[in-house]
């Protein structure tokens, strides 16, 4: 039985959009650029999507007054964060595991420019899916 790919199709472009943006920058920017890029190339490919996006934290089902600042979400689902490092370390998948549990987002993608090849992980949120 083959298993279901959550948001198959919107990831693909999302990826394809971050592949193409890393094709004509390289490595070695700052994630900024990479981010202002990146928008570009999502209006330009179709791709829905928000910019430093101000996430709700909710607690025992009431929202706290702190709250995360996603680089990206598209599609009203998936939530996008930018690196540009070398070695991507476990604290920036915990940074984006801790985002999909706060906002109940169901899959967010770490997306890493600083490499000479992109680098990418699909994190899925299995605990606090809606």
């Amino acid at each position: 039985m083959e298993e279901k790919i959550l948001f198959k199709e919107e990831s693909y472009k999302i990826i394809g959009a971050c592949m193409k943006v890393h094709r004509g920058l390289g490595p070695g920017f700052l994630e900024s650029v990479y981010e202002e890029a990146l928008e570009q190339e999502f209006i330009s490919a179709g791709i829905p999507f928000e910019r430093q996006v101000k996430l709700n934290i909710f607690y025992a089902e009431k929202r706290l007054k702190k709250y995360y600042i996603a680089d990206f979400v598209c599609y009203n689902k998936i939530v996008l964060e930018i690196k540009s490092v070398k070695h991507v370390p476990v604290a920036f998948l915990s940074q984006l595991n801790n985002y999909l549990a706060a906002t109940r987002k169901e899959l967010g993608v770490l997306v890493n420019f600083g490499t000479t090849s992109l680098t990418y992980k699909r994190i899925i949120n299995t605990t606090h899916s809606r």
